[in-house]
């Protein structure tokens, strides 16, 4: 990290956009190759690319603008971060492959970006390796969303290899070169055809939300670039349409004119404030999208700064702000002060976590989603434990998507997220942050007892020791009660036999005998009730009921036919519909018994199957289901019921 100050040129508003779409479709090369061609001088291009597993930010200028680039994971464990992301950018850059086979993958995220009302842009990535047509990719994505797709851009084919691009709106054609700026050259005779096709394709779509474009095309009249971009600009802002640019991040193709689509595509931060409903009057206000610990520069809060300007040391949220972090291109850079619209990290605001807003009230942020897997955790030394407990509350400070739990009976430590990637990944981080070593196995199911018959046990306590003795006579009744019914004391003791001031220590002693039962869990749904005894004058106390009680309890639970109970969940699999057969066996298949299953509302193509399912099977579920379902499916699930342990 730099210490000294870097003094932002002057700009206009700036703006952000969000990477997003399916891993393996080549977002982090085009973020890097968005970067090296806004950079000031010449950048290395990483070659080696691995799966991204957290967001990443850089800052570039370009012309008189600031631009903040986020590179979303595009696992399905870590969509909980592209939420976030998207809650703090003013577009979406959807990358995807030339692949209509794997379109459908690409619904959830689309979902996610049209309930956010984000604007978004399509790049189809990857042209070089096109198959088939770019029209059938164009169908295949359209089908996942409820935009209006338009596609801007026709690939220039030379048998088979893809060689440049026709652009729609100017009527002008590209040639590829790898790794540098597309040249123009003249329109090949053989495109004229495909390219008036298309280009009347763009105008009809276009001109459902323009007048004076459609009044152009109803006439049969050629309109101007300028007639074009309007109605593109305004669709694009309002949601309406998304565009469809193409290019191969890997060898820069198409990420040139990228770049000119979003300068002028790209709504404005004034324009993304108005569309979350924020005002641009009063103090700075500011949201967190991300928290991270940054080794030596600690704890560092990324906000989008919906108004400004904030100087460093400023006041914001009741706390003072520690630095003023810029990311041009993966080094950090401390900064004087934000902009309104800037995308920046503040350090050392303490207590302050994910999704919270700074000098206002709380704006909406999207809610974690509840776990899907989960690993029991314990650090090797137990001199470490402390230092594990801190470590995992800054994991979940800096990732809401995960949880910590304490499981009540064994006091084992659990993890909770969205699967095993996810959980691997934190705890690679907890361990380089604090060094803990850690085991890590499945978490404790919460077993039951019950008993299936009703017993009576008597019960005898007489002891001398010297001086006052203990002396406590029970007879205890021990029976079922309906399950869920929980736990019941009662007595029926006549005449006295034993008086009433022990009764309490009694009940207290029944029930905490019923903690533990002969198959060493909690004894549910049980009734006791206290029919007979006897007491002695001088050595009964309420210690020696207790202790009566307990021989009782344990000796009449082991002879009232004990059985094991597990936790049953109610489950709900969303997954696309072309997987619901799938999605049943597999269900089946872990004793689950399938209640039945529906269209998912609101998501075409897509179903949602419900099932009971023991608590057992599902500790590893996440992780088949997405394999069963080309890692599109999720469950969410609940307690149920108890029921008795059956062998499958």
């Amino acid at each position: 990290m730099q210490d000294q100050f870097l003094d932002v040129p002057t700009r206009a508003s700036p703006r952000s956009i969000a990477l997003v779409g399916l891993q393996g479709s080549g977002k982090s090369a085009l973020f890097e190759a968005l970067l090296a061609i806004a950079a000031t001088a010449p950048t290395r291009r990483n070659t080696v690319r691995r799966a991204t597993t957290e967001l990443r930010i850089a800052h570039r200028q370009m012309s008189d603008t600031s631009w903040a680039i986020l590179d979303c994971p595009g696992s399905a464990e870590f969509s909980y971060d592209v939420e976030c992301a998207l809650s703090a950018v003013d577009l979406a850059v959807v990358v995807c492959e030339a692949a209509p086979a794997r379109s459908a993958n690409l619904a959830p995220l689309f979902r996610r970006i049209e309930e956010t009302g984000t604007p978004a842009l399509i790049f189809i990535n990857k042209i070089d390796t096109l198959v088939g047509t770019v029209r059938e990719s164009l169908a295949a994505l359209q089908a996942q969303t409820r935009r209006k797709l338009v596609l801007r851009q026709v690939p220039i084919r030379e048998g088979e290899t893809v060689t440049g691009y026709v652009d729609l709106v100017s009527e002008r054609a590209y040639r590829y070169h790898r790794g540098a700026p597309s040249e123009r050259i003249a329109m090949p005779e053989f495109m004229q055809v495909r390219k008036s096709e298309a280009r009347t394709e763009l105008l009809e779509s276009l001109a459902d939300h323009d007048d004076a474009l459609f009044e152009k095309v109803l006439e049969d009249l050629a309109p101007e670039p300028a007639e074009i971009y309007r109605p593109l600009h305004r669709g694009e802002g309002s949601g309406a349409v998304v565009s469809v640019l193409l290019g191969a991040a890997e060898h820069s193709n198409g990420v040139q004119r990228l770049w000119k689509a979003l300068r002028h595509d790209v709504p404005s931060a004034t324009e993304t404030a108005a569309r979350r409903g924020i005002s641009l009057a009063g103090a700075p206000l500011a949201q967190v999208f991300r928290t991270l610990q940054a080794g030596h520069a600690g704890r560092l809060s990324f906000v989008r700064l919906w108004r400004g300007p904030l100087e460093d040391g400023a006041a914001l949220g009741g706390q003072r702000v520690g630095g003023i972090y810029r990311f041009p291109g993966g080094e950090t850079e401390k900064v004087r002060q934000a902009e309104a619209g800037d995308l920046v990290a503040l350090g050392r605001l303490d207590g302050i976590r994910t999704g919270d807003t700074l000098g206002g009230d709380p704006l909406a942020f999207p809610e974690p989603p509840p776990p899907v897997f989960a690993l029991s955790i314990i650090s090797e030394a137990r001199t470490d434990e402390v230092r594990l407990s801190t470590g995992l509350q800054r994991l979940t400070e800096e990732d809401p998507a995960l949880t910590v739990t304490q499981d009540a009976e064994s006091g084992t430590t659990i993890l909770g997220g969205q699967g095993e990637i996810h959980l691997r990944t934190a705890l690679d981080r907890l361990t380089a942050s604090t060094g803990v070593k850690i085991r890590t196995g499945r978490p404790p199911v919460a077993f039951r007892e019950t008993i299936r018959h009703a017993v009576i046990q008597h019960a005898r306590l007489k002891r001398q020791t010297g001086g006052h003795g203990q002396f406590a006579d029970v007879k205890l009744q021990i029976a079922p009660r309906p399950r869920g019914a929980g736990f019941h004391f009662d007595e029926k003791v006549v005449g006295g036999a034993v008086p009433k001031r022990f009764i309490p220590a009694i009940a207290q002693a029944a029930e905490e005998a019923a903690r533990k039962g002969p198959l060493g869990h909690s004894v549910v749904d049980v009734a006791v009730i206290l029919l007979d005894g006897g007491f002695h004058a001088v050595d009964s106390s309420d210690m020696a009921f207790a202790t009566a009680t307990r021989m009782a309890m344990q000796e009449g639970l082991a002879k009232a036919g004990p059985i094991l109970l597990e936790p049953v969940e109610q489950v709900v699999v969303t997954a696309p519909a072309d997987f619901t057969s799938a999605v049943q066996r597999l269900l089946t298949g872990r004793r689950g018994q399938i209640l039945g299953f529906a269209a998912k509302a609101g998501w075409e193509g897509w179903d949602e199957v419900q099932a009971l399912v023991p608590a057992p099977e599902l500790s590893d579920f996440i992780i088949e289901l997405r394999s069963q379902t080309q890692g599109l499916g999720n469950y969410v699930h609940r307690f149920d019921h108890l029921a008795e342990v059956r062998s499958r």
